[in-house]
């Protein structure tokens, strides 16, 4: 929690039911029906920002399973080939606090935030974190060797974001090209930001 918080929850007189939040709904590593959650997620939207405070969010997504949950404080995902700007990646090389949003829209309508610091793993780097041989072929195998480098968290706090907003969605059968180069199967200039410089 902030300072900004808690001098806010004064002004608006919601600091009653801030503290119960937080006694009620927010720790500071992952329980068992959290680790599982995520596990069972295709994609997290992810929130970094410079050292300048400047903020930016995106989306990662892979098959369910590919945010993996190393223990209650750690998680480890994947990077897989982009557009090569680095936004997200250069953000946690200057500062590495990390917010992560899993949504899920289809079955429980619930969310779970989870933040925390985070730090670039260069694939030949994983058995630095404590990874074994075994485990480290079975993620290359899973990711059919897409993943070009890792991002490990250690979390901070984590805390659930509530179902009563959150739309259904309806999943649509659809084939992934990861990492693909074709300009329309990525979306092309969808925004006609090219078309109009």
């Amino acid at each position: 929690m902030s300072q900004g918080e808690r001098t806010l929850q004064s002004r608006y007189g919601t600091k009653r039911r801030a503290d119960a939040f937080y006694t009620n709904q927010m720790i500071d590593h992952l329980n068992p029906d959290m680790a599982q959650f995520i596990s069972d997620q295709e994609m997290v939207f992810i929130s970094t920002a410079d050292a300048k405070g400047n903020c930016d969010n995106s989306l990662r997504a892979g098959d369910p399973g590919f945010m993996r949950v190393l223990d209650a404080y750690t998680l480890l995902y994947p990077e897989y080939r982009g557009n090569g700007v680095m936004a997200s990646l250069g953000n946690i090389s200057e500062n590495p606090h990390i917010g992560l949003m899993f949504i899920d829209f289809f079955t429980h309508h619930i969310g779970l935030h989870v933040n925390g610091s985070a730090a670039i793993i260069e694939n030949e780097d994983l058995p630095a974190i404590g990874l074994d041989a075994g485990e480290i072929q079975q993620m290359h195998a899973e990711e059919h060797g897409r993943a070009e480098r890792w991002v490990k968290i250690s979390v901070e706090e984590a805390y659930i974001h509530c179902s009563k907003h959150i739309p259904h969605l309806v999943k649509k059968s659809d084939v992934t090209d990861w990492g693909t180069d074709d300009e329309k199967k990525k979306g092309g200039d969808f925004f006609n930001v090219k078309g109009r410089k």
